[in-house]
C-alpha cells in the first residue's frame, strides 16, 4: 500500500507538474528532469523498504539513500549554476523545498518535516506568482501543481509512515538503485547560466547522513601546545583568520579565486564578487534597467537616474545607493548590508538577512516591505532636519488559536 501510496503522487500531482515544465520549456523543462529523476529514486528506494528488512549497518543504509541524495544535490546545483536565468524564481522554489525527500531519514515525526520543506519554497512561489500571474497562466498551474505534490507527499508520509520509515521485509535488502543520471547537455542558445560554483552544497541533510558514524573523523584534536590562551606567541604568528559568515559557498568562505565582475549585460547590470570597492558607480541608466549584486564585501554602489529593480544576493558590510525604483530592491543571503533611496522605492524584499539598514526619503514613505527568516532590520524615517528616526521591523510574534479554529497572530515586543 505505502508504494501504490507514493506512485499515486508520481503519476498525479508530479506528472502535471512535469508536464507543465514543458510547456514552460527552458531551464524549468530542464530541471523538472532531476526532479522525476529524485521521486523515481525515492519510489525504487520504498520497494526496497517494503520487501526487506532495515540494512544492518548505517553505511549500508547510506548507500541505498545515496542516489535520492545525489538527485537532490544535482537539482540545487543546477540552480546555484543558473543564477541569472529568468527562472531562477522557478528554480529557487525546487532547490528549497525538494529536500523534503529526506522524509525517510526523520523520526518519529516525519510529516511535519515535509510540510517545513514546503513551506521553505513558498518565499519563490510567491515570486513567481508575482511575476506571472498577468503573463502566462501556466506558472500559475506550475506553482499550484508543485504545492500539491509536496501536499500529498506529506499526507502521504503522515498515511503509511507516521512514527518514521517503515520497512516491511525480514531478509537482507538487495542492491542499491541507480545513482541520480546526468541531464543531457543544453541546447547552445540555453547556455545563459552562470558559472558552476562546485562549492555549493545545500543538502545538508543528505550530506550529513552518508558520511554515517565517520562525519568527524576528519577533525583534529586540540592539544594543549595548539590552544592560544595558554600560548599567548601563537597569536602573534599567521595572518588573522575570517571570522565572518562563509558568503562564497567555498571552504573557509575565500572568495580570492573568484574575479570581481562589473558588466552591463543589456538591460542588466552585473557586479559580483567585488571586495573593498567604494566606487561602484552606474550611470546613464533607463526605467528597464535591473542590477544584481552577488557575493560582494565591505563594497558600495552607486545608482544614478531611475532603475527597475536590484537585488542583492550573499552579500555582507555592503551599501547600496540608488535615485529612484520602478518595482523592487531584494536582499537575499545577506549580512549587515545597507541601503538609502532618494526618490521613490514601492517594495523592500528581505529574506535570510541578518542586519539590514533602509534609509527612506520622503517620497518614499509609502513603500512595503517584506521580511521572512530575517533579523537586525531597520528603517530610518527622515524626519526633516537632515535626521532620521530609526525604527526596528518586528522579529517576534505571538499567534493563537481563536474559537473559530482560524489563527490569529499579533506582534511581540521584544524585552531584550
Amino acid at each position: 500500500m505505502s508504494v501504490q501510496g507514493f506512485t499515486g503522487i508520481v503519476q498525479g500531482p508530479l506528472a502535471q507538474y512535469l508536464q507543465i515544465s514543458l510547456k514552460i520549456g527552458g531551464d524549468v523543462a530542464q530541471h523538472s528532469q532531476l526532479v522525476n529523476q529524485a521521486f523515481n529514486a525515492q519510489l525504487q528506494f520504498l520497494q526496497l523498504a517494503s520487501q526487506s528488512g532495515k540494512p544492518a549497518s548505517q553505511n549500508d543504509l547510506m548507500n541505498f539513500l545515496r542516489p535520492t541524495s545525489d538527485c537532490i544535490s544535482a537539482i540545487q546545483n543546477f540552480r546555484e549554476s543558473n543564477r541569472t536565468s529568468a527562472f531562477f524564481n522557478h528554480l529557487s522554489a525546487i532547490s528549497e523545498s525538494i529536500p523534503a525527500l529526506g522524509w525517510v531519514t526523520v523520526s518519529p515525526a516525519p510529516a511535519p518535516y515535509v510540510k517545513e520543506m514546503n513551506d521553505a519554497g513558498q518565499f519563490y512561489t510567491n515570486r513567481v506568482l508575482k511575476d506571472w500571474k498577468e503573463k502566462n497562466k501556466n506558472h500559475v498551474d506550475w506553482v499550484k501543481s508543485w504545492i500539491q505534490t509536496l501536499t500529498e507527499l506529506q499526507a502521504f508520509v503522515k498515511q503509511f509512515h507516521t512514527t518514521g520509515l517503515v520497512w516491511g521485509g525480514k531478509g537482507v535488502a538487495a542492491a542499491p538503485p541507480p545513482p541520480c543520471a546526468p541531464l543531457p547537455p543544453p541546447p547552445l542558445a540555453d547556455f545563459n547560466a552562470a558559472p558552476t560554483d562546485p562549492g555549493v552544497d545545500r543538502s545538508a541533510l543528505f550530506a550529513q547522513l552518508n558520511q554515517g558514524m565517520n562525519i568527524t573523523s576528519h577533525l583534529k584534536k586540540v592539544t594543549p601546545d595548539m590552544q592560544t590562551h595558554k600560548n599567548p606567541t601563537i597569536k602573534q604568528v599567521g595572518p588573522v583568520p575570517f571570522r565572518g559568515g562563509d558568503l562564497s559557498g567555498g571552504p573557509g568562505g575565500i572568495q580570492a579565486d573568484k574575479p570581481p565582475k562589473f558588466v552591463n549585460d543589456g538591460k542588466k547590470w552585473i557586479i559580483e564578487y567585488q571586495k573593498g570597492n567604494h566606487q561602484l558607480l552606474i550611470e546613464n541608466t533607463e526605467m528597464s534597467n535591473v542590477v544584481y549584486l552577488y557575493k560582494c564585501i565591505d563594497s558600495t554602489v552607486i545608482i544614478k537616474g531611475k532603475i527597475n529593480s536590484i537585488t542583492m544576493d550573499s552579500c555582507k558590510k555592503t551599501a547600496v545607493v540608488v535615485d529612484s525604483l520602478v518595482s523592487v530592491i531584494e536582499f537575499i543571503n545577506c549580512q549587515s548590508v545597507q541601503m538609502q533611496v532618494f526618490g521613490k522605492v514601492p517594495t523592500i524584499s528581505i529574506d535570510k538577512t541578518d542586519g539590514c539598514q533602509i534609509y527612506l526619503s520622503r517620497d518614499s514613505l509609502d513603500v512595503e516591505i517584506i521580511s521572512a527568516k530575517s533579523s537586525e532590520m531597520n528603517v530610518l524615517i527622515p524626519k526633516g532636519n537632515g535626521d532620521y528616526t530609526e525604527v526596528p521591523i518586528p522579529e517576534q510574534f505571538k499567534t493563537t488559536v481563536l474559537p473559530n479554529n482560524t489563527l490569529s497572530t499579533v506582534v511581540v515586543e521584544s524585552k531584550g
